[in-house]
């Protein structure tokens, strides 16, 4: 008996932790935020737990105790972004899995990262990805960033398909909510910062490695 497969005509990926590592860059953030407020050493564990927070809305106060919240955010997310042009890494063997995923759907690519879409085309064109994908929406591009279906929906059109006729793919809880707001096909990647219990919380149809496993159940 062969494995289930998703019929859809448009795969929509996030970024962070499902097409790039970006961990080094989180950590690289965290030690910039932490020294501008006089603290010279970070916890790991801290430091990728922030963008766990601030991916579901959640306040990092019981983190950076005794420090001005919004100022830290401020630094660190203007070191994270400047740290993206040179810390975040393909997750190996991804440019063949975009081929593959290409060849069968159309792909758009939706990130969290408040900078414009040049920005992340030119990372991706780094990389030598951003060819597979027909369309870059990141944070600046839309209102409410997801699980607002607002980004999916965008794609969707852009596309020419239905959100129904989708697969939304990534490692957060926001990816699958999202996707489910819109009424797409919804797929979970461990190769991020959520763990798989995080994830079965929300009830993805799929639970994969990581994207280079999604060719397979792709009709």
């Amino acid at each position: 008996m062969g494995k289930p497969k998703l019929k859809v005509k448009g795969v929509i990926l996030d970024l962070d932790g499902t097409i790039v590592d970006s961990r080094e860059a989180y950590v690289e953030a965290a030690k910039a935020a932490f020294a501008a407020m006089g603290q010279k050493t970070v916890d790991i564990k801290i430091a990728t737990e922030i963008p766990r927070r601030l991916e579901q809305n959640l306040s990092i106060n019981n983190m950076i105790k005794g420090i001005d919240a919004e100022r830290f955010l401020d630094i660190y997310l203007d070191a994270y972004h400047k740290k993206t042009d040179t810390k975040t890494k393909p997750i190996t063997n991804v440019s063949e899995t975009l081929k593959k995923l290409s060849q069968k759907a159309k792909l758009a690519l939706v990130t969290m990262r408040h900078v414009p879409k040049e920005k992340v085309i030119k990372e991706l064109g780094k990389f030598g990805l951003a060819k597979y994908f027909q369309l870059v929406v990141t944070a600046l591009d839309t209102h409410h960033p997801k699980p607002s279906p607002e980004a999916l929906i965008k794609c969707a059109k852009h596309l020419g398909v239905q959100t129904s006729e989708c697969a939304v793919v990534g490692d957060s809880i926001a990816d699958v909510r999202a996707g489910r707001n819109v009424g797409a096909k919804t797929v979970a990647v461990l190769s991020g910062i959520f763990t798989r219990e995080e994830l079965e919380k929300e009830k993805p149809d799929f639970i994969l490695k990581s994207i280079n496993e999604l060719p397979d159940f792709i009709e």
